[in-house]
């Protein structure tokens, strides 16, 4: 079996362009999630039914790159590998498919003025984006996956000490690695406690500061995205704003309330959105805006400065009842599994580490639009 390993794809999507990613998925899957530049030939009941049936659709594929079929799992591209073959192409499988480009990690430093390093951890396959904070050999971790040792790499690398892992929410669209890289380390798991429902969590809440090395981080809380949502200012030079505020839309308000988590209703959690981005409004314009989540396919440092944010944003130009109308009104599609994997992050429901990747499986909505 000729495979490639997903870390090993994302470095040759990177660094050279002889790569011809082939997604034989249905087209309505593909449209919902594919990897960048990949292609799509909807070939999937021929390769599980009459694999000959699909020599015509992949015969016209150019012959002068590798070519990486993809599927869910990696096992139905093998087929389509076997027949690249049989018609003289270079082909290959993407080990474990779309599931495995979900465990991709890239990270990179974000260029801003603290008396540390901060780095940023992309998840390209689900567009989440996670930060790690280095100052006087101590670190702490924003909003990080379940995939914990991208993250202890990173520590290691700058000989630093883990000192605290902190959320800015109870996510909707992956499982939280929280809690368990702080047990790991026996070091403090910071959430609000609107959001740490049935969990044991240090309790942080607005206006509170939280000491890494030399760097005052403030708490600010922004409800609205769900009720515990905070965002994380680093002494006016940057803001960790997770769901809240993203470059080009905000936090979607009615995950909370569809999960049955929340005792409240779309509306009320619109003009609470309304009223957290105009605290965070209120800082410098060039503050670094780092939010918890970029749905397309980030490759980091994913930045913009408040001031950049602020001119193509067009949520943030809408008044009070506008923007109200507009969020309460216009949802787009649920993040996969969104239920079990809110009641998860916020300890309602616990899940096998076996079926995690599987529940994550597909694409990130957290956006508002």
């Amino acid at each position: 079996m000729s495979a490639m390993a997903p870390d090993e794809l994302g470095k040759r999507l990177r660094t050279d362009d002889d790569v011809l990613v082939l997604d034989i998925r249905h087209e309505e899957d593909f449209d919902d999630w594919h990897i960048p530049t990949s292609v799509n030939a909807d070939v999937y009941d021929e390769l599980t039914t009459e694999p000959d049936a699909a020599k015509d659709a992949l015969s016209e594929l150019p012959d002068e790159k590798e070519i990486v079929t993809v599927c869910a799992e990696g096992v139905v591209s093998q087929t389509a590998t076997d027949v690249l073959d049989e018609l003289g192409y270079d082909a290959t499988t993407l080990t474990d498919g779309m599931s495995g480009w979900s465990r991709v990690h890239r990270h990179a430093p974000v260029s801003v003025d603290l008396d540390g390093t901060l780095v940023q951890v992309a998840r390209p396959g689900k567009g989440c984006l996670s930060h790690v904070l280095i100052s006087e050999g101590e670190a702490a971790v924003f909003d990080p996956s379940h995939y914990l040792a991208e993250y202890e790499a990173v520590i290691d690398d700058h000989d630093a000490e883990l000192v605290a892992v902190l959320d800015t929410h109870a996510h909707a669209d992956h499982v939280s690695g929280g809690r368990e890289l702080a047990a790991r380390h026996d070091v403090p798991y910071d959430l609000h406690p609107k959001d740490a429902l049935a969990i044991e969590a240090t309790p942080i809440e607005d206006g509170d500061t939280v000491g890494i090395g030399a760097v005052e981080v403030d708490v600010v809380h922004t409800p609205g995205h769900s009720e515990g949502s905070v965002s994380f200012d680093l002494e006016g030079k940057a803001l960790l704003t997770g769901d809240t505020l993203f470059h080009e839309s905000v936090g979607r308000v009615e995950l909370g309330v569809a999960a049955g988590i929340e005792d409240s209703d779309v509306e009320a959690n619109a003009a609470t959105l309304y009223e957290s981005l105009q605290r965070l409004l209120e800082r410098p314009d060039e503050a670094v805006v780092l939010p918890a989540h970029d749905p397309g396919s980030p490759d980091p440092p994913v930045i913009a400065t408040l001031g950049e944010v602020r001119a193509r944003n067009e949520d943030l130009g809408r008044d009070r009842e506008a923007f109200v109308r507009e969020l309460a009104n216009d949802i787009p599609d649920h993040p996969p599994n969104f239920e079990r994997v809110k009641r998860t992050n916020v300890g309602q429901e616990s899940v096998p580490a076996g079926e995690l990747a599987d529940l994550e499986l597909g694409p990130n909505n957290c956006a508002a639009e």
